[in-house]
């Protein structure tokens, strides 16, 4: 956890005794954690048979470029219909976009979806139906249930498109052996 005790900024890692389906090898970056909530998007987890230029062409979002053929991510649970954009900062909107970490933004409004298909799109960007959410207390009863593993992500897991192996991925960054992770957790 960062030094105020808030996850703001790092990857989740499901751990094999996460518990629920829905989270099964998921990585979530968290893009805000205080004591009231949490929230983060999911980036493992493209949906079948939607990219990018299909989804825009569906939204009527007209394009002065090429629309990168590129996947649209299921972020999560929460509010499916609603699109959330992780991006780097050469695209921000004052009270719409916010700076998660360093390198990292989030932005939920159609005006991030309208530079991407602009002459001038964030550097890179990668766009999610829906989020993961958690209320008061529960992510951290999961973190102490060893459900999740806390990194700090890298930039290019976040954006990469490679995401068969994402999950193995980030547990190898912070020196994880998949084959070594048990469903059963304790406490010693």
């Amino acid at each position: 956890m960062a030094a105020d005790g808030y996850l703001t900024g790092k990857l989740l890692i499901a751990s094999p005794a996460i518990g629920d389906p829905r989270f099964d090898r998921a990585l979530i970056y968290v893009c805000d954690h205080d004591d009231e909530h949490a929230m983060g998007i999911a980036i493992n987890n493209p949906v079948e048979d939607l990219r990018l230029p299909t989804l825009f062409e569906q939204l009527g979002i007209e394009s002065d470029i090429r629309v990168p053929d590129q996947a649209v991510l299921k972020g999560g649970p929460v509010d499916g219909g609603r699109g959330f954009v992780l991006h780097t900062p050469d695209f921000a909107l004052e009270n719409a976009t916010l700076r998660v970490s360093g390198n990292i933004c989030l932005t939920a409004t159609r005006d991030v979806l309208d530079a991407m298909a602009s002459d001038h799109p964030p550097q890179k960007a990668v766009l999610a139906l829906g989020y993961a959410g958690w209320g008061p207390g529960q992510l951290e009863d999961e973190l102490q249930a060893s459900a999740w593993l806390v990194a700090d992500p890298e930039e290019a897991l976040i954006f990469d498109d490679q995401f068969a192996d994402k999950w193995e991925r980030a547990l190898h960054q912070i020196g994880v052996n998949p084959a070594h992770l048990s469903a059963v957790s304790g406490h010693a």
